[in-house]
C-alpha cells in the first residue's frame, strides 16, 4: 500500500470518527425523559392516552424553548400490563438511553416494583395514578428518595369512598368485590374497610377475584345479592368492573348501588353499557373543570378525538408539567438534584391542582372528585372532603 493511500484511508477514518460524534453529540443534546405506559394489554386504553398526553405535554414545552436550553425528548416503553415487562424497561430507560427521570406508570403495582430499580440507579420517577402507599415507601416506611406521585393514596381514596357511601348515600350495608391479584385492589379495600366501619357502615360481603383470569362473577354477585347488600364497591380496574356491573344488572339487582375508585374508564359503558348508569366514582378529576378546558381543546386539535380516559391523561400531562418544574428548579439535568428538587415542591400550580409534597412523597390536600355516569360520560356529581 503506498504512502498516498494510507494517507488518505487514516483522512477518511478520521471524517468517519468526526462525523460519528457530532451525530452523537447532536442525538445527546436533548433532555431525555421516559414515559412508562401500557401500550397493549388489559390497561391499553390509559396507557395509549397517557403517551398522548404527554407527548402534547412536550410539545408545548418545546415551543417554549424546551429545558435548560435544550428540546425535550420523550422516550416511550410499552409493560404490557406486567410488571416485569416495566422493571427491564426502566433499566433500559436508564441504562441505555440515559433518561434523566421518567414519568409513569398508571398501576401501583407496577410502581412498586419498578421502584427497587430506579432508587439504585438513582433516577426519580413519578407515577400517575398509582394510589397505593408503598409506590413511595419501603416495607419499612422510609421513603424512597427517588419515588413519587401526583395523584392523592389509597389510604385517602378508601376514606373518600367510605364517607360518600355512608354519609352521602346513606347506604351501610356494603358488599366488595376486589382483585386479590392486585396491590391497589387490596390496599383500596383494606382503607375501605376501616373507615366504612368507623362510619358505622357494616360489611355483609367481601369476595375476591383474579383478574385476567375471571370473567364470570355470578357466584359473587349471587352471594352478595342473598346478603341484601345496598352498595357493591369495586376497587379495581376498568374491565372487570364493566362486568361485573352488567352480570349484576342481568341477576335483577336494580337496587344496588356501585361505587368505585380511580380505575374508573370512559370504555368501561362498552361493555357495560346501561349498567353503568347512575354508578359513582371517587376521583382525581372531573372533566367539567374550567381549568382544563384548553388541556382539551389542544388535545383534540392534536389528536383530532377526544380525551376519553381523562383521569389517565390529565394526571400524565400534569406530571409531565411537575417533572418541567422540578427540573427548571434544579437548573440540572442531574437525576440526583431533580429527585431533590421534586421533593421540595411547593405551591407548584400545575393544571388540574397546586402541588405541595409532603415528607413521604405525596401531593397534600388534594381535593377528591366524586363523578357519576350519567348518559353515556363520567360526570362531576361533588367535590369531596371527609370529615
Amino acid at each position: 500500500m503506498n504512502r498516498f493511500r494510507r494517507v488518505s484511508i487514516v483522512l477518511l477514518l478520521i471524517t468517519l470518527f468526526l462525523t460519528i460524534s457530532i451525530i452523537d453529540l447532536f442525538a445527546a443534546d436533548t433532555v431525555k425523559i421516559g414515559y412508562l405506559a401500557a401500550l397493549t394489554g388489559d390497561w391499553a386504553a390509559y396507557g395509549q392516552v397517557e403517551k398522548n398526553t404527554a407527548l402534547l405535554a412536550v410539545d408545548e414545552i418545546n415551543a417554549q424553548g424546551g429545558l435548560l436550553g435544550k428540546p425535550v425528548e420523550l422516550v416511550v416503553y410499552d409493560f404490557r400490563t406486567r410488571a416485569e415487562d416495566a422493571v427491564n424497561a426502566v433499566r433500559r430507560m436508564i441504562e441505555e438511553d440515559k433518561v434523566v427521570a421518567i414519568v409513569g406508570s398508571n398501576g401501583s403495582g407496577i410502581n412498586i416494583a419498578t421502584a427497587p430499580v430506579v432508587n439504585r440507579l438513582k433516577v426519580p420517577q413519578i407515577g400517575t395514578v398509582s394510589t397505593n402507599p408503598n409506590v413511595t415507601v419501603d416495607a419499612k416506611g422510609n421513603v424512597y428518595p427517588y419515588s413519587f406521585r401526583v395523584c392523592f393514596t389509597d389510604p385517602y381514596q378508601g376514606k373518600l369512598i367510605a364517607y360518600f357511601a355512608a354519609h352521602d348515600l346513606k347506604r351501610m350495608n356494603a358488599a366488595i368485590l376486589y382483585d386479590v391479584s392486585s396491590d391497589y385492589s387490596q390496599g383500596l379495600r383494606e382503607f375501605f374497610i376501616d373507615n366504612y366501619q368507623q362510619y358505622g357502615g357494616k360489611i355483609v360481603s367481601d369476595l375476591g377475584f383474579r383478574a385476567g383470569t375471571d370473567v364470570d362473577f355470578r357466584a359473587q354477585l349471587t352471594e352478595i345479592r342473598d346478603k341484601k347488600a345496598d352498595v357493591l364497591v369495586l376497587p379495581n380496574m376498568g374491565k372487570e368492573m364493566a362486568l361485573i356491573m352488567k352480570q349484576a344488572r342481568e341477576l335483577g339487582m336494580e337496587d344496588i348501588i356501585f361505587v368505585g375508585g380511580d380505575g374508573f374508564a370512559e370504555f368501561m359503558w362498552e361493555i357495560a353499557g346501561d349498567a353503568m348508569e347512575n354508578s359513582y366514582w371517587i376521583n382525581h378529576v372531573a372533566p367539567e373543570d374550567p381549568a382544563m378546558a384548553p388541556f382539551f381543546a389542544a388535545y383534540k386539535e392534536k389528536y383530532n378525538d377526544e380525551c376519553k380516559e381523562f383521569v389517565n391523561g390529565i394526571l400524565g400531562y400534569d406530571a409531565m408539567y411537575l417533572m418541567f418544574d422540578a427540573i427548571k428548579r434544579a437548573g440540572s439535568e442531574d437525576p440526583t438534584l431533580i429527585a431533590q428538587a421534586l421533593a421540595a415542591s411547593k405551591d407548584v400550580q400545575l393544571h388540574h391542582a397546586v402541588i405541595t409534597m409532603d415528607e413521604f412523597h405525596n401531593p397534600k390536600d388534594k381535593d377528591g372528585i366524586v363523578l357519576i355516569a350519567k348518559d353515556g360520560k363520567g360526570r362531576l356529581f361533588k367535590k369531596l372532603k371527609p370529615e
